[in-house]
């Protein structure tokens, strides 16, 4: 086809989508909410944004944490065509959502760029197509306390020294009984752990390894990226040491750069992984050369990550 003539149809159908949406989510067989109330769409042609594809940005009210933050949809290719009006599809569920779609949204350090690796794996086969929920943090001051599932003595500058400074376990409720509740009402995700992921990067990472094996069975993959594991002396390693079951495939990266602690914690924990029976087919560790612990890095081992996490 011509230029022209894809460009065209791409408008076209970018054009249909929210009528195409709204026909199906108002469908009396369909037994998916309407749209949530107050979301605003960001797409590929809004150029106040650096969004690819479609992304719906959705306000959240949390009564665990009495607050609204936005939860931020990048919802699947053709997801709204009436040929996949039956469909469901894999999601994971990244924290930080701000810094994962869109440079408008995101911290002075840049974002993650989650849009465009999906919209580049998903275009050449490599992944299936797929949501990926961002959950916005609570703000620079408030993110690390809800993130923390046990205190942090070396955090001078925030003082997470004792179990009352840190929400980590409210926050673990938090997405189990609100967050995954809401957007399983509202849009065709696949259940089970086979179709569910977890991830996130630094205190963001803790919070998703304390989830999965606090909440065992219900994440079949899970993305850490700098996670900080010397917290609360060690626990979350001590924590992996006892679990029972784990996700069936885990990616774990940090840099080279990062703290030496950093780079310890990690080795031990793929050491304590290997040792519970997780192969090259379910383990991946990667410490680059040269990296520090930031979403420059996150977003470059992207691509490599989702591939061994979700690859067809």
């Amino acid at each position: 086809m011509p230029k022209k003539g894809t460009a065209a149809l791409l408008i076209c159908l970018l054009l249909a989508a929210p009528s195409l949406a709204a026909q199906h989510r108002s469908s009396g067989k369909s037994r998916y909410s309407p749209t949530p109330p107050g979301t605003t769409t960001i797409t590929s042609f809004d150029q106040a944004h650096t969004v690819v594809g479609w992304l719906e940005v959705v306000p959240f009210q949390s009564k665990i944490f009495h607050d609204t933050r936005m939860l931020r949809v990048l919802v699947p290719a053709n997801y709204f065509s009436p040929h996949n009006a039956h469909r469901s599809y894999p999601v994971l569920y990244l924290q930080d959502g701000q810094n994962l779609f869109d440079q408008a949204s995101s911290s002075p350090r840049g974002e993650w760029h989650v849009d465009e690796t999906i919209d580049h794996l998903v275009g050449s086969f490599k992944l299936p197509p797929m949501f990926v929920v961002g959950i916005d943090n609570a703000g620079e001051k408030s993110k690390a306390s809800e993130y923390l599932p046990y205190p942090d003595p070396k955090n001078e500058q925030d003082k997470f020294s004792d179990a009352n400074s840190v929400h980590g376990k409210e926050y673990a409720r938090f997405l189990l009984t609100e967050v995954i509740p809401f957007i399983e009402k509202y849009y065709r995700v696949s259940r089970g752990p086979v179709n569910t992921g977890l991830g996130g990067a630094s205190y963001a990472a803790d919070a998703a390894l304390y989830t999965v094996l606090e909440h065992p069975g219900l994440f079949g993959h899970l993305l850490l990226e700098s996670p900080e594991l010397e917290i609360g002396d060690g626990q979350l390693l001590k924590d992996v040491q006892k679990a029972r079951l784990l996700p069936q495939r885990i990616y774990v990266g940090v840099g080279a750069a990062e703290r030496p602690s950093a780079v310890e914690g990690v080795q031990e924990l793929e050491k304590i992984l290997h040792n519970k029976g997780l192969g090259k087919a379910q383990l991946k560790v990667i410490v680059e050369k040269g990296e520090e612990g930031n979403e420059a890095a996150w977003s470059r081992r992207l691509p490599d990550a989702l591939t061994f996490l979700y690859g067809q």
